[in-house]
């Protein structure tokens, strides 16, 4: 099978998996400008002559939420090149009559009513635009116009990218298509760019990227549908979640992937993830599959200031990988939520969570005491500030994914990683009675793990906006799944391993659809169980309809959860040292992680330390290594 090796860019650092065939390893880096350089770099270290890389990256995220993406101009039916503007006029904050949209990425003056080819074609060329985005009405029942269009497009203007709303979301809403199509334009350039680049400096590797539905693309294929790539790298750490939950047979986790830039959660049901057919990033709509994440400025790396009104606040702002913390002692200034941990004695100075970094108390109690003199605090009352609004944020991010959503989080285990990760969960399982914590193997670096544990995926969508008994159903489920297999051979040339249908349903004049797995002859059943569910209620005898129907193809993922298990031979070893945990400075134990060994347990307080994270235990928690090395706190 050969070796694999997944490398996922965040904010801060980027970290390396290597699965040789017998065992994997892990580190981190920290990551550069351009991204590209450091995974190079990265790829360089690994010993395999010959391997797989899988990847994740953030450029696509950076460039949207930025606004460093091209110049578009938009091509659309005659009367309707405001729809991209109006949108579904749903206000951000109901009450507050100050707040903004932002601004829509195709500026009035770079909207085309089409009415003729020729003359559309004439138009582009005096414009001279980056990319071009093309979503005529209607495509999605008729896209013959829609694609004679584009084709010509593309043959007067062969070095402009052109995205076109029947390729990219071939279902019905004008404003989601159109939304969609831009987004894959305003980030084609610089994204298809990027992969380009890397796929020409690793050009011997077989290369693949993570999707947002947590599928992998080949470089090639996701070139051409670079707005399924935001989520790319958080999408990784969710796929891996999932894959220890079935391991060990929970129910339900919520997953926290604190890294130094921002901080991820997401919620996995008994039944594995369930995708969200839209994702919002920066207040924009984008509708392609997605893992149902959560994200919120708050990580190991985000500063803390003083709000005029004389509030303690951290973040979103974050100190990245350049300058990073204070305590890194590569030129940073600002207090960071890994300087109080570093200060409260959280973190080891010698775990610098990447090669050639340790971690300086001195000067991170230097950061803390400048942001003390203007509270009136001292240094530990800072740092202890820093970490319960850094909790706060987080706490409110895990309801956000369970109370919000109509879940109870005391049912679900709380699945932290990241560099930081667990160093803050033990007293979020404590506040919001959760059953257990769960740190995983190779915890610092999980995102870069899922990589390996991702399958290929190909989904194919049609619109059908027909009634669930219509025996035309049959015809159209059975279409769309040949047509998610094709697809799947035509990128990966193989077979899909597995497929699956699903149907997006709703009651009728409803405006929002659920989506169920298609059963033939029983949608409305099914659908009738699930909206009960869901809401509480069913709307009894009242038309149901299909509105969408979708064919999913899996290829098989590179490993399995057992290739992953960590099991120790050594003797546990510990050490004694001072940290601040409650009032006071006590004496706990600080445990080396790589030496406990499967079914090994220890009591809190106490610090459970490896490369690339560190494990807090609060007085009072038990700590036992299950079969795999995951830790469980309860």
């Amino acid at each position: 099978m050969g070796a694999f090796v997944g490398v996922d860019v965040g904010g801060t650092f980027t970290d390396v998996v290597v699965y040789d065939g017998e065992g994997v390893a892990s580190w981190k880096t920290p990551t550069t400008s351009p991204q590209s350089t450091g995974v190079v770099e990265a790829l360089n270290r690994v010993k395999a002559a010959d391997f797989h890389f899988l990847h994740g990256t953030t450029v696509a995220t950076n460039a949207l939420l930025e606004g460093t993406g091209a110049r578009v101009v938009l091509v659309t039916s005659a009367g309707f090149e405001d729809v991209i503007e109006i949108g579904r006029q749903a206000r951000p904050s109901l009450y507050d009559l100050s707040a903004n949209r932002p601004m829509p990425l195709v500026l009035r003056g770079d909207r085309v009513g089409h009415a003729d080819v020729d003359l559309t074609i004439e138009i582009l060329r005096d414009m001279e635009p980056d990319a071009v985005a093309v979503g005529l009405l209607d495509s999605f029942r008729d896209p013959g116009a829609e694609r004679e269009l584009a084709a010509a497009i593309r043959r007067a203007h062969p070095a402009i990218p052109v995205s076109v709303a029947n390729e990219l979301s071939p279902a019905f809403r004008e404003y989601e298509r159109i939304a969609t199509t831009v987004i894959d334009a305003y980030l084609a350039p610089r994204v298809s760019g990027y992969l380009r680049d890397l796929d020409d400096q690793v050009s011997a590797l077989s290369t693949s990227v993570m999707a947002s539905s947590g599928g992998m693309i080949p470089f090639d294929a996701a070139s051409s549908t670079v707005g399924s790539l935001t989520l790319s790298g958080p999408a990784a750490g969710v796929v891996a979640g999932d894959s220890l939950r079935r391991h060990h047979g929970f129910d339900s986790v919520i997953t926290l992937d604190m890294g130094g830039t921002s901080t991820d959660v997401a919620r996995i049901g008994p039944d594995g993830v369930v995708l969200a057919p839209t994702q919002v990033i920066g207040g924009r709509v984008n509708r392609v599959p997605s893992m149902p994440i959560h994200t919120v400025g708050a990580g190991g790396g985000s500063i803390a200031w003083v709000d005029p009104g004389g509030s303690l606040r951290v973040g979103p702002a974050s100190a990245g990988a350049n300058p990073g913390p204070a305590c890194y002692g590569l030129g940073g200034r600002d207090a960071t939520v890994t300087d109080a941990n570093l200060l409260l004695g959280y973190m080891p100075e010698e775990t610098g969570f990447s090669s050639g970094l340790n971690m300086s108390r001195p000067v991170a109690r230097k950061a803390l005491s400048r942001l003390g003199k203007q509270l009136g605090l001292s240094d530990v009352e800072v740092a202890r500030g820093i970490i319960r609004v850094a909790d706060a944020h987080l706490d409110r991010a895990i309801r956000r994914v369970s109370v919000e959503e109509g879940f109870d989080p005391r049912q679900a285990r709380l699945l932290a990683f990241g560099g930081a990760g667990g160093l803050h969960a033990s007293r979020l399982r404590r506040a919001l009675g959760m059953q257990a914590v769960l740190v995983p193997p190779h915890a610092g670096a999980f995102s870069a793990l899922g990589l390996l544990l991702a399958r290929p995926r190909v989904e194919q969508l049609r619109s059908v906006l027909g009634d669930s008994e219509d025996s035309d159903l049959v015809d159209a489920a059975g279409a769309i799944g040949h047509d998610a297999v094709q697809r799947f051979i035509d990128i990966y040339s193989t077979p899909p391993a597995e497929t699956e249908l699903l149907v997006d349903v709703r009651y009728q004049a409803q405006s929002h659809e659920l989506s169920i797995p298609y059963r033939d002859h029983h949608v409305k059943a099914d659908f009738v169980v699930e909206h009960r569910s869901r809401f509480g209620f069913d709307l009894g005898d009242t038309a149901v309809e299909v509105v969408n129907v979708r064919g999913v193809a899996h290829g098989e993922a590179p490993i399995g959860w057992d290739s992953v298990a960590v099991s120790s031979t050594l003797q546990p070893e510990r050490i004694r040292r001072p940290f601040r945990a409650g009032e006071g400075e006590v004496v706990a134990d600080v445990w080396r992680r790589t030496t406990l060994p499967p079914g090994f347990e220890l009591e809190g307080p106490a610090l459970i330390v490896e490369g690339t994270a560190s494990v807090l235990a609060e007085a009072g928690d038990r700590v036992r290594v299950l079969d795999d090395g995951t830790l469980e706190i309860t």
